[in-house]
């Protein structure tokens, strides 16, 4: 017999999420670590933004090796950032607020201090020996595969336990699930509902590629040495020397997926993200949300990187749209795991233009959109010294590679504080757990409210604009001719269009519009500047954009 679907207000499918590192976003009691109160005592501020809804990275109990996605407690509140009635308080304002709240759910992998690997690295026989990925050395002691950890090295650990290897796709203390077993899949299901049950409104999914890997443990296949031409292979990870053909993206891991929407379907207004990490992230990407079956939403890393040309933009969008079949992207610019988009696309500088004009377009592609805190304050990616490193990835791979620090330095929410407000004024202050940024004081928030040019304001304007517009919250989109220098599309819902336009040059240009496009209205609210209409044509200055009215 089927099961009853709940009822879901599809509030996601165009919304706009806010992604919270709750280490770094408020600190109530002055310990150096942002926690949950502090969240809840500036969630004001985030539903000013006119956003929908709030991502929090994970809050769970865990040792921390990899702040908290090692996860040894799935079901509770790590001490440092408060409690379970912390949490229940912080769903609550947020719903009184109108925010919806997506908890972050690391399944993939636990850290090794969870009770269920300490016991089944305990023995070979033991209840829950094949609740993670074990496998014997080959004959000449090496691991059994090829396969890497994304952290650098081997993706095998040797225990001396069990004299076995166990999988770890990231840190040796993030040993990996077996998606394989059945149990694993029913345990890990039931630390979901806990949170729904406590009324999340749903769930941003760590490497939800990564569950299942192939039984067989066949070895990946090489992809060679990096020649300098392929952003995606670099010279300092031999991560991505090979294809990861077996090591994730299996095609058992869209039946968990489907079982995971089945429970999600089951709660009100609920809604999933994944984070895709492939190989052919878009295509991965589509499959995953097409159909209603599986993910609501997911996002890839083909605009998490520094290439941002016209060229580049309108092929990503092209491909996407070509295979989507239905898919539903969620669109970010940046998020805790890599470069600031302010100093990957703009500049030395940290252009304005370029900031208000890079949200502009990620606001209006077709899917919903995520916004990194300070993002909506244009904050660069901030300098640490090799002494002040936390991340264990930057530890590894310095100095080519300083790790993730530099996007999760605590939010400046008072530039005039010696800790940028970060704590509340009269705390016991400790150190904040990484430095504050001195290149980040004068964008604070409280530098930039209220002031009519800031890109805060801009922000809040662009994003109560868009509320107004069905055409870009939900419409279809259609590519414009690709050009060297502007990346354009129309988007389209119930006979509503909208002309979206953005020169990605510091050369200002005309772009020909064609003859079905011509005698289109120029749009006002948006704040986006720069842009102006002839009768067939459009004149674009640097960076500048434009929306228009179509018909």
């Amino acid at each position: 017999m089927q099961v009853q679907k709940a009822p879901n207000d599809n509030w996601w499918r165009g919304g706009v999420i806010y992604q919270i590192y709750p280490r770094s976003f408020a600190d109530s009691n002055g310990d150096g670590i942002g926690d949950l109160p502090g969240i809840t005592a500036h969630l004001d501020y985030v539903a000013s933004l006119g956003v929908d809804g709030i991502w929090l990275s994970p809050f769970f109990t865990s040792p921390m090796k990899d702040f908290g996605y090692d996860v040894s407690d799935y079901c509770d509140v790590d001490p440092m950032f408060g409690s379970l009635a912390d949490f229940k308080a912080l769903i609550a304002r947020a719903h009184e607020l109108g925010l919806k709240v997506m908890i972050d759910q690391v399944l993939s992998h636990s850290s090794d201090q969870h009770p269920w690997f300490v016991e089944s690295r305990s023995s070979t026989t033991n209840a829950k020996s094949d609740w993670y990925v074990w496998a014997d050395a080959k004959d000449d002691g090496n691991p059994p595969n090829n396969w890497l950890s994304i952290f650098g090295g081997s993706a095998w650990q040797w225990d001396t336990r069990r004299c076995q290897y166990y999988m770890h796709n990231f840190l040796t203390s993030q040993p990996d699930l077996n998606f394989h077993n059945p149990q694993v899949q029913t345990a890990l299901l039931e630390t979901v509902k806990f949170w729904l049950d406590l009324g999340v409104d749903g769930y941003r999914l760590d490497t939800v590629n990564f569950y299942v890997h192939d039984a067989q443990l066949r070895n990946n296949p090489p992809r060679g040495r990096p020649d300098g031409t392929d952003a995606a292979v670099t010279a300092v990870n031999p991560y991505g020397w090979q294809w990861h053909k077996y090591d994730k993206s299996q095609p058992e891991n869209l039946e968990f997926l489907r079982k995971l929407r089945a429970m999600l379907d089951q709660y009100p207004n609920t809604a999933m993200v994944g984070e895709i990490g492939d190989d052919d992230g878009l295509a991965c990407l589509a499959e995953y949300t097409r159909g209603g079956d599986k993910l609501h939403m997911a996002y890839c890393f083909d605009l998490l990187g520094p290439e941002h040309s016209a060229p580049y933009l309108h092929g990503v969008i092209s491909r996407f749209e070509s295979i989507s079949e239905g898919g539903w992207p969620c669109w970010a610019l940046s998020n805790h795991d890599v470069v600031r988009v302010a100093s990957r696309w703009g500049g030395s500088a940290h252009d304005l233009a370029k900031l208000k004009l890079a949200a502009a377009m990620q606001l209006s592609l077709r899917g919903s959109s995520c916004i990194y805190q300070g993002d909506e304050l244009g904050l660069p990616e901030a300098e640490i010294a090799f002494e002040d490193i936390q991340d264990p990835y930057g530890i590894t791979m310095w100095p080519e590679f300083k790790g993730r620090d530099g996007c999760r330095t605590p939010m400046p929410w008072d530039g005039k504080a010696a800790d940028l407000g970060f704590a509340p004024a009269g705390a016991t202050q400790s150190k904040p757990w990484l430095p504050v940024a001195e290149s980040q004081r004068a964008l604070a928030v409280s530098e930039q409210d209220g002031v009519k040019d800031s890109l805060l304001t801009y922000y809040r304007q662009i994003l109560q604009w868009r509320k107004t517009q069905p055409a870009i919250q939900r419409g279809d989109l259609q590519l414009l001719p690709v050009s060297d220098l502007v990346f354009a599309f129309v988007r389209g819902f119930e006979g509503a269009r909208v002309l979206c336009a953005f020169n990605f040059s510091a050369t200002a240009t005309r772009y020909a519009l064609p003859a079905d496009l011509h005698g289109a209205q120029a749009l006002e609210g948006s704040g986006l500047s720069g842009g102006t209409l002839q009768a067939d044509s459009l004149e674009l200055a640097p960076w500048g954009g434009l929306f228009a009215r179509l018909g």
